[in-house]
């Protein structure tokens, strides 16, 4: 270990001011690899399976109403960047939080905490799922291939979930991660690499059997109601797969997000603290030098063996994504940028855009709710069966 460093400097990612001088290098590209990382994730995984469960008319009908309803929310979240004004600002608002702030107040912005982080905490946890599941499939294949399609090929998860949980706690440690452009271009390379290969696959199963299979009316079940709860978790699982929302003022790969607004806490609650305010260079002769946080390195590793410890006890894929789909796709989505919009155009109680949109916004949360409910049946289910 070396010696303190004098001059800590805070991560960009933690002043929360839209007034403060920031310099801003991205470019069209980078934003696009960003927000292809974003979006094409683990939530692309669950489509195959919600499309089953809705049949071949509401399955895809689903996901285009899903799409468009997050391009209708991206929009609204677009124009909230500048404040007051969407286009001449003249403050920049780089967060959602600071959005919901700056349009809502104080109540709403603490509430839009809270479901902001549980999303974002979410969504490292189902990577975490996700990165096991696809782990085990990789095992199962080569023990096919090796031992004939009629071998009981089974593996469990919590190795995998270790070992994923594993780099993670090494790869949350890396400063300005956001800064790693060449990163996102390989992220956004893979979301297209394994969107394609799963396109790939069912083709090839479709030529192997020679017709298209699915019906109408989804994968059969043996009575309505398991019928219901099965759609029901399958919306869960398509909202899930529209994240955007979420990120789109603060384009950031997960958990970076939610390591910036703790850290910011600690330092504003314990501002003579060594442990959360002291930085230590570590030199290496066959390393570059590096600084090391005791705050950084305790809070993110405990984060990443929280997500792996939960992950562990529900590694339920497409009934832990649509839990989470479920439950955040109205607030995120839909009802903050509505009433961010109605503010931001001062739009009348009981005029006609008004009416439009709070029925908008009315209807989803109806969707939000049967997609919630059918999700944690399933996920008991998963658990107790």
């Amino acid at each position: 270990m070396g010696e303190e460093e004098e001059d800590n400097q805070l991560s960009p990612l933690l002043p929360s001011s839209s007034t403060s001088s920031v310099k801003r290098t991205g470019t069209v590209w980078t934003a696009v690899a960003h927000i292809i990382t974003g979006v094409i994730g683990a939530g692309v995984l669950s489509l195959a399976w919600s499309t089953a469960q809705l049949g071949w008319i509401a399955g895809p009908i689903s996901v285009l109403v899903f799409a468009a309803i997050t391009l209708v929310s991206t929009y609204i979240l677009c124009d909230c960047y500048m404040y007051p004004h969407p286009h001449y600002g003249p403050n920049r608002l780089r967060s959602y939080m600071d959005a919901v702030l700056f349009y809502l107040g104080e109540k709403n912005h603490k509430v839009c905490g809270v479901i902001l982080m549980e999303t974002l905490y979410g969504s490292t946890l189902a990577y975490v799922i996700t990165s096991a599941s696809s782990i085990k499939a990789i095992q199962k294949s080569n023990c096919y291939h090796r031992e004939g399609h009629n071998a009981p090929c089974s593996y469990e998860d919590t190795s995998s979930m270790l070992l994923f949980g594993a780099v993670q706690v090494v790869m949350s440690q890396i400063p300005d991660f956001h800064n790693m452009k060449w990163l996102s271009m390989l992220a956004a390379i893979m979301s297209f690499a394994y969107s394609f290969i799963g396109f790939g696959l069912g083709l090839a199963q479709v030529i192997e059997n020679g017709t298209i299979k699915g019906s109408i009316n989804g994968v059969p079940t043996t009575n309505i109601a398991d019928k219901l709860w099965l759609v029901f978790q399958a919306l869960g699982d398509i909202a899930f797969a529209y994240p955007y929302s979420g990120i789109v003022l603060e384009i950031q790969i997960f958990g970076q997000p939610v390591f910036a607004f703790a850290e910011r806490w600690f330092i504003d609650g314990f501002p003579n603290s060594w442990f959360v305010n002291n930085y230590y260079t570590n030199k290496h002769r066959w390393f570059p030098s590096f600084q090391i946080n005791p705050l950084k390195i305790c809070f993110r590793t405990a984060y990443v063996a929280s997500t792996a410890a939960i992950a562990m006890m529900f590694p339920y894929f497409n009934q832990v994504l649509g839990v989470l789909g479920a439950l955040n796709f109205w607030p995120l989505a839909i009802y903050f940028p509505v009433e961010m919009r109605i503010v931001q155009n001062k739009i009348q109680s009981w005029t006609r855009k008004w009416v439009v949109l709070k029925s908008f916004s009315f209807v989803c949360l109806l969707v939000t709710i049967v997609a919630f409910i059918g999700s944690i049946q399933g996920l008991i289910n998963a658990k107790f069966e």
